[in-house]
């Protein structure tokens, strides 16, 4: 029995990775200014100056995340499992990482 190579991603799926790589680390880094900083701020010091600011950039940020994800799915035919699990990383900290790594990984070793 032969093992045969993981097809070549086409070209509108590794520009549909590229664009869902950016988003999915710009959310995380978002929601992490978010709850390492504003959350902090906004509890132990009373200041929800970042929440305020922050929060609804973030929010903002995971629409176009979840665009991302959807469309990167599409282009490469995932369950829609896989794309909700995907699209939810994004709401935990640091998951959005995980997420992004593992999704991409055999897209990545194929191209």
């Amino acid at each position: 029995m032969t093992t045969r190579a993981p097809a070549r991603p086409t070209p509108d799926v590794v520009a549909a990775l590229k664009r869902y790589r950016v988003g999915a680390w710009v959310v995380g880094v978002g929601l992490l200014v978010l709850v390492l900083v504003g959350m902090p701020l906004k509890y132990l010091a009373g200041n929800g100056t970042v929440v305020a600011i922050v929060g609804p950039i973030h929010g903002f940020l995971y629409m176009g995340y979840l665009l991302l994800t959807a469309d990167l799915a599409y282009r490469d035919r995932w369950p829609v499992g896989r794309a909700v699990l995907v699209a939810l990383a994004g709401t935990i900290p640091f998951v959005s990482f995980v997420a992004e790594r593992k999704i991409t990984r055999p897209l990545r070793d194929a191209t």
